[in-house]
């Protein structure tokens, strides 16, 4: 069966390198725009009964989620045979539940939005919560991210590792590098009083005279991430380096880091960097999705693609 990989114009170069390490050219589609700024994808090519790959991240503006459905409907009306879309970063992830009254699950709502446009299969990758699964009807793969870092990790010839959670919730995150990595784990038991705040924040487990790997899904305002690092090496850690797969980096993320006891923050080009940072270093996730979807579009199963 014949297929085309296509990207919204929110992961370009990211699509452009899972293309080539697929050993394809992207499709041809145009985002035209109207003079108030309304959305018009138009596929350049005959997508007439072939399997499609779209690639875009969903990561603010909304307009990119939009972009990303209306270039799904218009696959679906030019009789593509099979529709995947690959989010690298999919938004809104961390409105999974409603967890205080009148509140959406935003999370929920673009799954319903996805599969009503079309879509047939997803792929992503570190999803923030892994229950998001149960959203979909249709078949979801969530990449992990550990497979580029954990290697990258290695190669660093630290010694005295631990491995670091940053809350209650990444603690099986946390777990997996520290079995691959053979070191031992702490947790950062955080309380917050409201979205980006963090109110007071407790170290659960030795860090003194370690070299410690944080590791989390995503790096917001990065003032969380900031202050458990600064927490780590108060309590005696020898350096701190964050391990997070996307990054977000919104508000004042990057003079956040520039002040904080992070001695490097490594991230994925899930999405791109607003700006350098000369403690940010980007390792590129194409091979994982080119892998990824060379399986899938060969019906093989994916899961060697996980560390366990």
């Amino acid at each position: 069966m014949a297929f085309r990989i296509f990207s919204g114009t929110a992961s370009k170069h990211l699509a452009e390198e899972i293309a080539n390490f697929y050993g394809y050219d992207l499709g041809d589609v145009v985002i035209n725009r109207f003079s108030d700024g309304e959305i018009q994808p138009v596929y350049g090519e005959s997508i007439r009964g072939q399997n499609l790959f779209i690639i875009q991240s969903t990561n603010p503006p909304a307009e990119n989620l939009l972009e990303l459905l209306l270039m799904v409907d218009a696959a679906r009306r030019a009789s593509a045979n099979h529709i995947t879309v690959v989010i690298p970063y999919f938004g809104y992830a961390r409105q999974d539940r409603k967890d205080k009254p009148r509140v959406s699950i935003g999370s929920k709502l673009i799954a319903n939005l996805l599969t009503a446009a079309g879509v047939d299969r997803v792929v992503t990758m570190d999803l923030h919560a892994g229950q998001i699964q149960g959203f979909f009807d249709i078949p979801l793969d969530n990449l992990d991210a550990s497979a580029v870092f954990i290697p990258y990790i290695q190669n660093l010839n630290l010694e005295q590792i631990t491995v670091a959670a940053p809350d209650m919730g990444g603690v099986a995150r946390a777990r997996i590098y520290a079995k691959h990595l053979k070191a031992d784990m702490v947790v950062i038991d955080k309380h917050r009083e409201r979205a980006n705040q963090v109110a007071s924040m407790q170290i659960i487990g030795d860090v003194k005279d370690k070299n410690v790997i944080l590791v989390d899904d995503l790096i917001d305002t990065a003032g969380t991430l900031c202050k458990a690092a600064d927490q780590l090496v108060t309590e005696g850690a020898k350096s701190v380096k964050a391990f997070v797969t996307h990054p977000v980096l919104s508000g004042k993320a990057f003079e956040n880091i520039s002040n904080s006891q992070l001695s490097e923050l490594i991230v994925t080009n899930t999405i791109p960097l607003k700006q350098t940072h000369e403690k940010i270093k980007v390792l590129s996730i194409a091979p994982i999705f080119a892998k990824a979807l060379r399986k899938i579009h060969n019906y093989e199963s994916v899961s060697s693609l996980f560390l366990k």
